[in-house]
């Protein structure tokens, strides 16, 4: 039995076994998790500290800090964003490019 597979590269294969947009969001939140990090440490805040400028709890932090936990909301985003004085940016993107028509 030939492999279906073969010769095709590994997005694609990914994507046929619907799993490359879960694989892609938890990347997003690695590099995310890592920025605010890096950043906490730069500042020298323990998690105590910052949880306590954004105003929130530390097992509010503790979920936003792992990179397993895919439940982030933006206000959580962006009030760490905003404690290392950084902000926040988005974007979308279509498969067609036609982003306009959409907004």
């Amino acid at each position: 039995m030939p492999n279906k597979h073969l010769g095709s590269s590994f997005g694609s294969f990914l994507e046929e076994e619907n799993i490359l947009a879960e694989l892609e969001i938890k990347a997003v939140k690695r590099v995310i998790v890592h920025q605010i990090k890096a950043a906490m440490k730069t500042k020298n805040l323990s998690k105590v500290q910052m949880a306590s400028l954004m105003n929130t709890s530390r097992a509010s932090l503790d979920r936003l800090l792992d990179p397993d936990n895919n439940g982030l909301t933006l206000s959580t985003l962006e009030k760490a964003v905003a404690v290392m004085g950084g902000k926040l940016q988005l974007s979308v993107t279509f498969p067609d490019g036609d982003n306009a028509k959409r907004a």
